[in-house]
């Protein structure tokens, strides 16, 4: 299986990618199905054919985060890592990532549900759509587990 750590290698852009999903349920449960390793390890892959094994954080500011993503047929897997910046429950989360890219997500309570946006610095390595449909993908997935 061949196996890749997110090092810190800084391939950030200065523009940032927005993205949002809404989420049909209660802030409190919005927040627990965002920062939960036991739930991250269930919505945290971009399609069926990969999974999430392992999940593990430190949920505050300056504490570490490591989610390893794997394709299911064992041909590959990484290591997403990276440290809080800033941590405000239920509403807010920042994190880097260990290249240096930032990303923020934000929970909004709405009348329809829990608007749930996410900002990501792009790497260089992948054309933006690309990027934008992955994690859009796993947003997604956060949003339809989160519901449940």
């Amino acid at each position: 299986m061949e196996r890749r750590n997110c090092l810190a290698i800084n391939t950030k852009m200065s523009q940032y990618i927005d993205i949002q999903t809404l989420v049909h349920a209660p802030l409190a449960q919005a927040w627990d199905a965002l920062t939960n390793p036991e739930s991250v390890r269930q919505w945290n892959h971009a399609s069926d054919d990969w999974h999430c094994p392992k999940a593990s954080n430190d949920l505050r500011e300056g504490g570490q985060f490591s989610y390893t993503m794997a394709a299911k047929d064992g041909s590959f897997s990484f290591d997403l890592e990276g440290s809080f910046t800033l941590v405000e429950a239920p509403h807010t989360l920042h994190y880097q990532l260990a290249d240096g890219r930032k990303v923020e997500v934000s929970l909004l309570e709405t009348a329809e549900g829990v608007l749930v946006s996410q900002r990501f610095e792009p790497e260089m390595e992948n054309p933006e759509e690309i990027q934008r449909m992955g994690w859009q993908a796993i947003l997604d997935n956060y949003g339809r587990f989160a519901t449940r």
